[in-house]
């Protein structure tokens, strides 16, 4: 089964010919589909015309928050109920074109576990929307070695295994390519088409830009540092530790061979604020691996992933 996950916020004029038009791509490829829409707490008539379109066709599910809780979390429900063995999200303003769907399932179904969506000539605001995407794709893509065009592109094709493995915070929706990688999946990408918008307006602005760059330092600790965060707390208070002997060792030198106070000069103050900074990040780095014990422990979770075993009994 194909699960389509739908989330929006204020769609109204979009959804019901979105809807007609994402049943019948699916129909065509000949296999069993949902469509799962996800309100998330719209205050414009989205609720109903769903309600609707799910009395007329068992396939078109929804599910409706009581408060608008963002695109994270919105596709995050969707892939919780998602029964499909391949999950397929997409935006609700029609810009991303369910035609391309059977494309990317058709390139999953070689062997990969994410297929991402490239919008290779879209259809927004130049200095809004593609100039800022553009430089969060490059930082992203440095900074984690997973090379996409476009993490920003809702429309990607997964295996619902990896989906089913991760939890989405803030706007980490786009970094699921990463925790794939993380697990071991295959990445690729494929140019898909993007429509201007006809109804409603974007909810996203410039701004976006300095959540991703937030998200992305996330990311990046829990990729290097997920099960020893003594050594990025540590090091920072090694660092700081040093710099506080080092202001030590130069106000006694100036004292003794300069003949110049200790109080008439900053080093004691900053010997005192790095020394005691530095003993707050060792300290902060213990109490995290304590807490990343009580994580893996109590939710008996493994520090590693198998991809397969060869003559090995299950696990009691």
């Amino acid at each position: 089964m194909i699960s389509v996950v739908v989330p929006l916020y204020n769609e109204q004029d979009n959804i019901e010919a979105l809807c007609q038009a994402t049943v019948r791509v699916m129909e065509g490829m000949d296999e069993p589909f949902e469509m799962i829409w996800v309100n998330d707490g719209s205050d414009d008539n989205s609720e109903s015309v769903l309600a609707a379109m799910a009395k007329n066709d068992i396939r078109i599910k929804a599910i409706n928050f009581r408060r608008n809780h963002g695109q994270t979390a919105a596709i995050m429900a969707g892939f919780d109920h998602a029964r499909g063995d391949i999950v397929v999200p997409m935006d609700a303003d029609f810009q991303n074109d369910p035609a391309d769907i059977p494309m990317l399932v058709q390139k999953l179904r070689e062997g990969y576990s994410v297929v991402s969506g490239w919008r290779k000539d879209r259809k927004d605001a130049e200095l809004m929307r593609k100039l800022p995407s553009k430089v969060a794709n490059w930082l992203i893509s440095k900074t984690t070695g997973v090379a996409l065009h476009d993490y920003g592109c809702t429309l990607k094709a997964y295996r619902s295994e990896i989906v089913k493995e991760v939890r989405l915070y803030g706007e980490m929706h786009r970094f699921i390519p990463i925790y794939a990688s993380w697990f071991g999946g295959k990445i690729t990408e494929m140019p898909v088409r993007h429509h201007a918008r006809k109804h409603g307006h974007s909810k996203y602005g410039i701004n976006r830009i300095i959540k991703v760059i937030l998200d992305l330092v996330v990311v990046k600790f829990l990729e290097d540092y997920n099960t020893k965060p003594i050594y990025v707390f540590g090091m920072a208070g090694m660092l700081l530790l040093g710099l506080s002997l080092l202001t030590f060792f130069v106000a006694i030198y100036l004292r003794i061979f300069e003949h110049i106070s200790l109080i008439s000069t900053p080093l004691l103050l900053l010997t005192a604020i790095a020394f005691i900074t530095a003993t707050l990040c060792i300290l902060l780095g213990l109490m995290a691996e304590i807490l990343i014990r009580v994580y893996y422990e109590a939710q008996r979770k493994p520090t590693y992933t198998i991809r397969s075993t060869f003559n090995l009994e299950e696990r009691p």
